[in-house]
């Protein structure tokens, strides 16, 4: 996808949203490669504080330490019994459904409406509709970048009606689906974050 000219400032922060968002949907479109597993495997803990850590902080240890104990093969069938199966894996990643329990509906093509509007479009190659949640962390990754995306409140009306509104019930599916080993950490991470994401982005521009 093409994303919107934008003239903002970078925050503090908009770095690691944006490679969040990114790492989220590249783990929701396939197994992670052992090249990416050894990447999250190499994240440090965090030095010891008197203060708790935060949940997404958890979640980030919880992941790292998923991807030390995984290898890509059986993660590759975790990945097809969970989202692909046959005929349909355990869970479906895509917003019509959990919004109004029926897939390639209204919800889809509101989202479609407002995509063609920010000038965004599915990239070519890729079959899953938009409402996939692998396309709407790509594309909060998209409105996010502090270069080329929207101010705050344009973000925030995105995720409002087409992000928030179901990812956390998805991440929660997840965490419990009974094929998820590695990906009820991808499930932790994803949920913390758009927790996070809720607070970030009602904060004044």
């Amino acid at each position: 996808m093409e994303s919107p000219p934008h003239d903002g400032a970078e925050s503090p922060g908009d770095a690691i949203r944006v490679e969040t968002y990114a790492l989220l949907a590249s783990l929701l479109r396939q197994a992670p490669s052992e090249e990416l597993l050894e990447t999250l495997g190499g994240i440090e803990e965090p030095e010891a504080s008197s203060l708790r850590p935060t949940r997404l902080e958890q979640a980030w240890q919880s992941l790292a330490a998923a991807a030390r104990s995984a290898q890509s093969k059986p993660l590759e069938t975790e990945f097809h019994n969970l989202f692909i199966g046959l005929g349909r894996g355990e869970l479906l990643p895509y917003g019509s459904y959990y919004i109004s329990g029926a897939l390639m509906d209204k919800p889809l093509a509101a989202l479609r409406d407002e995509l063609a509007r920010l000038g965004l479009r599915r990239a070519e190659g890729v079959s899953e509709p938009e409402d996939h949640a692998a396309a709407i962390c790509e594309t909060m990754a998209l409105l996010a970048d502090p270069e080329h995306g929207l101010p705050l409140a344009g973000q925030n009306q995105f995720f409002s009606t087409h992000a928030g509104v179901w990812l956390p019930r998805f991440f929660q599916d997840l965490q419990q689906a009974d094929n998820a080993t590695f990906y009820a950490s991808v499930g932790q991470l994803g949920e913390a974050f758009i927790e996070f994401e809720k607070v970030w982005l009602d904060l004044p521009e």
